[in-house]
């Protein structure tokens, strides 16, 4: 069975070194329970950044770590995992010239790249030989166009699903390094997805509503409120089962509207579907201004479901 798609993020900073302990034994323990979550640190900022299916599961997991294993930290609210995708044939050059300390440092690489079907992952090719760019170097660029791949180009979010061909460049036989022909790598994926027309994609789940029949209406207005399409509707004696599919950004605190508007016998699930471009393109309203830093998935298989009984509690 593959590892669920997740899909919305968490930030955690420990108040003290104590917490810092306390999170990391608290993370290994939901781990070895097998939770599907992500575990990432940021070595910029200090922070945990926590990885999950959907806002229950990091609810639950947020609720563990303060009361089970008395973790004092700030916990950001959690935010979308955006993704960037390219959908078009493009061709980029980096060209890296530095003297640093008096050492030289020389790069040239010219790339194109291809964009992929959805869950293919990222794939390099050389097509040049020792006397263009040695092999060493070669595995620079790739290591470089992987850095590139975390950080879009339109809103820093990662970027999935390319194939990347090496077909031209250069290199001097004293000045150059793996550190120049990395950067060198980098520089070319950023000016070839520039042309590669990138757009942003959000997160979409598929939802199913079982509400009873005299609440229906409600229902779906609140759905086409959250950009939601009705896919299905179905009859089942007195309870009607509404299938949708609503972009994770508009399902925030969907049990907590469930529950304020007291419709009683209402019960929901949902799970990650797909993504989908975002209209309008990158939009920060819902965040704090920083794009949780990831690597590139490997492919993955729609989520489980995650499910909440009220007021009980591919391109």
């Amino acid at each position: 069975m593959g590892v669920p798609q997740q899909v919305i993020f968490v930030t955690i900073e420990p108040k003290a070194k104590s917490d810092r302990e306390k999170l990391a034994q608290g993370l290994r323990k939901l781990v070895s329970e097998g939770s599907n979550c992500r575990i990432n640190s940021d070595v910029r900022t200090g922070q945990t950044i926590i990885g999950g299916m959907d806002e229950l599961q990091l609810e639950v997991i947020v609720d563990r770590l303060r009361h089970e294993f008395n973790v004092e930290a700030t916990f950001a609210k959690p935010q979308v995992a955006y993704r960037e995708k390219l959908t078009k044939r493009a061709e980029g050059e980096g060209r890296y010239v530095r003297q640093v300390e008096g050492c030289g440092h020389c790069a040239h690489a010219k790339i194109r790249l291809l964009p992929t079907k959805a869950g293919t992952g990222y794939v390099f090719e050389s097509q040049v030989g020792n006397d263009i760019i040695p092999e060493g170097f070669v595995k620079s660029i790739d290591a470089g166009i992987k850095d590139a791949l975390t950080r879009g180009v339109l809103a820093g979010y990662p970027i999935d699903d390319v194939s990347v061909e090496l077909y031209d460049g250069s290199f001097h036989e004293v000045d150059s390094s793996d550190m120049a022909f990395r950067i060198a790598g980098s520089m070319a994926f950023q000016d070839a997805a520039k042309r590669a027309g990138p757009v942003v994609l959000e997160a979409i789940m598929a939802v199913e509503v079982v509400v009873p029949e005299q609440y229906m209406g409600d229902l779906i207005a609140d759905l086409n409120s959250r950009r939601g399409r009705i896919e299905s509707m179905q009859l089942r004696g007195t309870t009607e089962i509404i299938k949708s599919s609503v972009p994770l950004s508009e399902m925030f605190s969907y049990a907590t509207f469930l529950r304020s508007q007291t419709l009683r016998g209402t019960s929901y699930s949902m799970h990650f579907d797909r993504y989908e471009p975002l209209p309008g393109g990158p939009h920060h309203e819902d965040d704090d201004g920083m794009a949780p830093v990831v690597a590139p998935r490997t492919p993955a298989p729609r989520g489980k479901s995650s499910s909440v009984s009220l007021p009980e509690p591919d391109n």
